[in-house]
């Protein structure tokens, strides 16, 4: 399959993105960030720099590229643990505007499926709302929602399991792997 990956330089993504290029998929891989451009490279896809904010630069990138999928894989967590309570604002954001745009630029591509990221764990307030926005747009689109637990391992918040329910981000990797072809739903992706 052609595969566009939106947050490939994520925590998820840059494990993600490898697997997909091992299995044999063409995969374009999307960052906001320039710099990350090489890595993405590196990693075997075609690097898309891109803001999932800027709607028709993110149509534009999209069709492009022509994807039979779109990987919505996009966060926007600070790298430092002691700021999530100042970044949930901007990810609440990312989960209602980012999900539109994608969603839009999908459709518009003629991808065939969609599959997104959400979390398992309980929610409240903006989250939450931010959070049932993002899965109900995906169901309406016959996408695929992925509840993954918190992730755990080298590079994020967590060196060893936390309270559950969680998951190993190479184990998180590997198993997004295997959703490619899940039919409409939401499932979990959890160790425990």
């Amino acid at each position: 399959m052609r595969i566009f990956v939106a947050g490939a330089s994520g925590v998820l993504g840059v494990r993600l993105v490898p697997l997909l290029v091992a299995a044999g998929h063409e995969v374009a891989g999307m960052t906001r960030s320039p710099g990350k451009a090489g890595a993405i490279a590196a990693a075997g896809a075609e690097p898309v720099v891109c803001d999932a904010f800027d709607a028709v630069g993110l149509a534009a990138a999209v069709a492009a590229y022509g994807p039979d999928l779109v990987m919505h894989q996009l966060t926007d967590l600070p790298d430092d643990p002691d700021r999530l309570p100042e970044g949930r604002v901007a990810n609440a954001r990312i989960r209602r505007e980012g999900t539109t745009n994608l969603l839009a630029a999908a459709r518009a591509a003629g991808a065939a499926r969609f599959v997104a990221q959400s979390v398992a764990w309980e929610m409240s307030g903006e989250s939450l709302a931010a959070k049932e926005f993002l899965e109900e747009a995906v169901l309406a689109a016959n996408g695929v929602v992925l509840r993954y637990g918190q992730f755990y391992g080298p590079g994020t918040y967590h060196p060893t399991p936390p309270a559950p329910p969680y998951i190993g981000v190479e184990e998180a990797a590997a198993r997004t792997l295997d959703a490619l072809d899940l039919a409409s739903g939401i499932y979990e992706v959890t160790t425990r």
